[in-house]
């Protein structure tokens, strides 16, 4: 079945205090994708080592392809240390240099996101000169390129957050990283029109921040929409932006209207909260079931 979208960058473990969890934002979104029913590949690396073949082996579990997950002698599969004391706000200490820092381009890469609707990536994977070429070398075959900015200090550089925000056509983003990147250019978060501001100054042709347990707030076509959250018992939020991006994508290639592609995921990412780690198992029938059951605040 031809992928809809492609995810690109980091495959790794989240080790948390109960154990180790698949993860890491491109893979988390391309399971999640999966469970909405988005046919989705996933370009990335792990190590010829043990982790790595569990992750694999979770991508064959879940029914989803691995013909793009590169192997790799000589680094090992990535890891997370993930702090959850604040089960609201997660802090990630990230293994330098593993895997996915080395993603090598091959030709087929190209055809592969170039015959996709959509190609999703992040700031982390561009941390590194291998895998960040591999990535730029890709950005002009995309239809429709989505920015996951997920800057994790130290991670990140100015100017590659800049770059990849001039190569994009979505970007998302959560309301800290919307301060700084905003700061760089003497702009204020709090300011209705920030995300318009943000939206002109790259050529977007949507922007979407989240706000933790307070929603989102999506940009596009001259029109600022808002979505409250849903109130619900959280056990972690290890994953809750990747799937509420999942569901962003899925409903926006469904050609659903933005408000409805931002409550189904503000639904989505309260009801990953709920579970522990970043991709358990859900359905769109569960996403939908949560969204009935309250009512959200619609267009500004």
């Amino acid at each position: 079945m031809q992928p809809t979208i492609v995810c690109f960058g980091e495959t790794l473990w989240d080790v948390l205090p109960s154990g180790k969890q698949p993860g890491g934002a491109p893979f988390n979104v391309a399971v999640h994708l999966h469970q909405l029913g988005q046919p989705v590949e996933l370009i990335s690396r792990v190590g010829d080592d043990d982790l790595g073949a569990e992750l694999v082996g979770f991508l064959h579990e879940r029914g989803l392809s691995t013909e793009y997950v590169q192997q790799g002698q000589t680094h090992l599969t990535g890891v997370v240390k993930a702090n959850v004391g604040d089960r609201n706000e997660v802090v990630y200490k990230i293994v330098q240099p593993v895997a996915w820092d080395y993603i090598q381009y091959e030709e087929r890469l190209s055809k592969l996101v170039a015959d996709a609707a959509m190609l999703v990536f992040g700031s982390l994977s561009a941390r590194t000169p291998a895998t960040r070429e591999t990535l730029y070398r890709l950005l002009p075959q995309a239809r429709f390129r989505v920015f996951d900015v997920n800057m994790r200090p130290p991670h990140y550089t100015r100017p590659v957050v800049q770059y990849l925000l001039e190569h994009s056509d979505l970007v998302k983003m959560n309301h800290h990283e919307l301060a700084e990147i905003l700061e760089w250019f003497g702009k204020k978060a709090d300011e209705d029109s920030a995300l318009e501001w943000l939206a002109a100054r790259f050529n977007l042709q949507a922007v979407c921040v989240t706000l933790g347990a307070d929603g989102a707030q999506l940009y596009t076509n001259g029109q600022l929409y808002k979505s409250s959250g849903f109130p619900v018992k959280v056990t972690d939020t290890i994953g809750s932006g990747d799937a509420f991006l999942a569901a962003l994508l899925a409903g926006w290639l469904a050609g659903q209207p933005p408000q409805e592609c931002l409550q189904f995921a503000c639904a989505a990412g309260a009801l990953v909260a709920t579970h522990q780690g970043a991709t358990p198992a859900i359905t769109p029938a569960d996403v939908a079931r949560l969204r009935q059951s309250q009512p959200v605040s619609s267009q500004s």
